[in-house]
């Protein structure tokens, strides 16, 4: 252990994850990781950290931690307050934060998660070759709470001479699909140009979402079938639904489309009552 980190508030939730753990869906075991995979590997670049370090995410905001040793820490993700000690601290920047201070990040005033890397990253005991927290099966470190200790391992990669990441403003609320194993049960493009309204339902597992239902044009029953991160599926009641980080690994509804990789960091950051679109 390098160094550690003495969690003190958690806000609505906050977990451990990395890139997941691919290669055991056969077994039953989901990939889980980062619901926002691009805001984790920034925040693990911008500490000089190898991409798929374990870091933090956060829920909104409410989160506030002790460092106990010097260290370099990012936040990316949601935009929001980041603060050290009560002084505001730039997001998407790497920022050196002393022994003994407290960091503490406000709620988002945009976007739904936050992503908190610190250099060397947190080195807890790994579950199949990774540290993510998966809130459907139960595997890897249980999520956060007040008063948790968690350790940071040692770094063994150079800091980068970019300090800032120029990170655009995402105001677009498309999300991209290429068409799903079973587009067929539905009309053509049957999700396109659609607006969808987020439930307040949703979690890791799933974007819950509420609208004009689609019909299904095949009235019979599917087999379990395997599902992947952004696969969009219609259950019965004809409600969409967006799997995220922490799906399971068999589906028994047809799919009607996926969301490219940008497109399920993109839906991770949607927030309940928001309006989105699915765009071809």
């Amino acid at each position: 252990m390098h160094g550690s980190l003495r969690v003190l508030a958690t806000g609505p939730f906050a977990c451990i994850q990395d890139l997941g753990r691919p290669g055991y869906a056969d077994i039953g075991v989901g990939e889980s990781g980062a619901a926002d995979r691009g805001a984790l590997r920034l925040a693990n670049r911008l500490v000089g950290n190898p991409e798929g370090a374990a870091g933090i995410e956060i829920l909104v905001g409410g989160f506030e931690a002790r460092l106990h040793e010097h260290t370099l820490i990012a936040v990316t993700g949601a935009s929001g307050e980041v603060s050290v000690d009560g002084t505001p601290v730039g997001m998407n920047a790497d920022i050196p934060v002393s022994a003994g201070a407290v960091l503490r990040l406000d709620p988002a005033r945009t976007g739904l998660r936050r992503y908190l890397a610190l250099r060397g990253g947190i080195d807890v005991e790994a579950v199949l070759g990774s540290r993510a927290t998966d809130t459907f099966s139960g595997l890897g470190p249980a999520p956060l709470a007040p008063g948790a200790l968690l350790p940071v391992g040692a770094p063994h990669l150079p800091v980068p001479d970019v300090d800032v990441a120029a990170v655009a403003a995402d105001i677009d609320t498309g999300l991209t699909v290429t068409p799903g194993p079973r587009a067929d049960w539905f009309r053509p493009n049957a999700l396109i140009g659609r607006f969808y309204t987020v439930s307040p339902d949703s979690d890791r597992v799933a974007v819950r979402l509420r609208g004009k239902r689609l019909r299904h044009l095949v009235d019979r029953e599917l087999a379990p079938e395997g599902l992947v991160r952004g696969a969009v599926q219609v259950p019965s009641d004809g409600h969409p639904l967006i799997f995220l980080a922490d799906h399971p690994v068999t589906g028994g509804y047809p799919v009607v489309a996926v969301l490219t990789d940008a497109a399920a960091d993109r839906a991770a950051q949607l927030r309940p009552g928001q309006t989105v679109r699915f765009a071809r």
